[in-house]
């Protein structure tokens, strides 16, 4: 408990340093997820949790889990590719949608294969704005 007043660190929270797993390679402008501790780019998987998307391109191919950090934007709506095979369409507005690649969202969670992206914001005809859910 504080007795006196006491300069507590901070910093924002919509650009984040992650530690990259190991093998990853991370694309400037991939939708980026954490999984089992560390970023890689989002793909086709359960468990994976949204952080945001990747500011530059980094590649931590041939590194250790952690032997390179990639910078995340989170808390602001990204726009991302339709699915193909599992369209999103105007009426999903406000659903949820989830994650198929590293630039595409689908509607559904593919018969449990995967991971919560967020929820729909806007739909155009070349793509979803979506409000990523933060880990």
């Amino acid at each position: 408990m504080l007795t006196k007043d006491k300069g507590t660190l901070q910093k924002g929270g919509n650009l984040l340093v992650l530690a990259m797993a190991a093998g990853a390679v991370i694309h400037g402008g991939a939708i980026v997820v954490i999984d089992g501790g560390y970023s890689n780019k989002a793909t086709t998987k359960t468990g994976l949790k949204f952080a945001g998307i990747a500011e530059e391109a980094v590649d931590n191919s041939v590194g250790a889990n952690g032997d390179k950090t990639v910078e995340v934007r989170r808390e602001r709506l990204f726009f991302a590719k339709n699915s193909v095979g599992d369209a999103i369409a105007q009426a999903d507005l406000f659903n949820q949608c989830y994650l198929e690649d590293d630039e595409t969202v689908a509607k559904t969670n593919g018969g449990n294969t995967r991971s919560l992206a967020g929820r729909i914001m806007g739909v155009e005809s070349n793509g979803i704005w979506v409000e990523g859910e933060l880990a």
